[in-house]
């Protein structure tokens, strides 16, 4: 049987914190759940959208007699919202977040986490390039990673709670150290979002003829980079500058893997070409048969005679909070 918290804190309600919110209240996992951001207008379309019990401006009365408080907002606001909430976190708390940084977050928030709290940093890898509270929608979580990053001094009580917690939403939950994470995350999340970034910053700079056609002719791969590259700015900003060693290495053997092609290419090295794509190609046979990924023709996108999916489709797998 699943875990039922006293009293649900979030801080925070985009696209991640609403959905838990609605996971959780489908599911039954808190009794009260309080939601608290920055912005009275977000605050009040999260009331409008009935996601939680009480609302907040005031970080800390959120949090107070919470048993389970999660961050929400972009990585880059951990430390700020971290001072405002120390003295009315609860003794026996958990403390969490869903930020897709993870060593970070320990280095922000544990100097400042009060005894008897305990600190298991988490990542849940799902998401949409939509962010809001009304992006939301309670299945998000169900059949995605989510990762949890406990240190070696946490109760495992206190992360069995919370690994029931994600189970319950419909995640599958993995435990890992804080600095693996980051070097995983790096290359399967943030190197492609840099990237997608890059090759759509590059069409916004083609001359306006060139670049309305490659809008107009745009082929799937290229709509693909447009959709990642759609994600929050602000949330991939901190991303990026609070994970910048694991990024840099490997944007550094990317760079060396890249050169390789191009030398192919130049070269005419045919032979060296295909065998590159016959290996990445076994990796994206191995995503399919993994569960992560659809085999379906065009990726399953739908079209005119496939009628669309009843839930957004799970385009960006990050974890990090929309609404700061």
């Amino acid at each position: 049987m699943s875990v039922k918290f006293r009293k649900l804190a979030l801080i925070g309600i985009g696209l991640i914190g609403s959905s838990i919110a609605l996971a959780a209240r489908r599911q039954g996992l808190a009794e009260v759940i309080a939601i608290s951001t920055r912005k009275a207008e977000t605050l009040e379309e999260a009331r409008e959208l009935g996601l939680g019990d009480l609302y907040t401006l005031d970080a800390a009365e959120a949090v107070r007699g919470a048993d389970l408080v999660i961050l929400c907002t972009p990585v880059g606001a951990y430390e700020s919202v971290m001072r405002d909430i120390t003295s009315a976190l609860a003794p026996g708390a958990i403390l969490s977040d869903v930020g897709s940084v993870k060593q970070h977050v320990v280095n922000v928030l544990a100097p400042l986490v009060p005894a008897g709290v305990s600190l298991i940093p988490g990542h849940p890898i799902a998401g949409t390039e939509h962010s809001g509270p009304s992006a939301g929608f309670a299945e998000l979580f169900a059949g995605r990673w989510c990762v949890l990053t406990p240190g070696p001094e946490v109760d495992l009580a206190q992360v069995e709670k919370l690994v029931q917690f994600w189970e319950a939403m419909g995640s599958q939950v993995e435990t890992m150290e804080a600095s693996h994470h980051d070097m995983v995350l790096a290359i399967t999340s943030h190197i492609p979002h840099l990237v997608a970034y890059n090759i759509v910053g590059t069409v916004a700079d083609l001359e306006a003829a060139t670049q309305s056609e490659v809008i107009k002719f745009s082929a799937s791969g290229f709509r693909d980079f447009t959709r990642i590259a759609a994600s929050d700015p602000v949330m991939w900003r901190d991303v990026f500058l609070t994970n910048r060693d694991a990024v840099l290495e490997m944007l550094g053997r990317f760079s060396e893997d890249l050169s390789v092609l191009q030398r192919a290419v130049r070269t005419g090295d045919g032979p060296a070409l295909e065998a590159m794509f016959t290996r990445t190609r076994a990796i994206r046979r191995s995503i399919i048969s993994a569960g992560q990924e659809t085999a379906a023709a065009d990726f399953g996108r739908p079209h005119e005679a496939t009628p669309p999916p009843t839930a957004p489709v799970f385009v960006r797998e990050h974890g990090g909070g929309d609404d700061a």
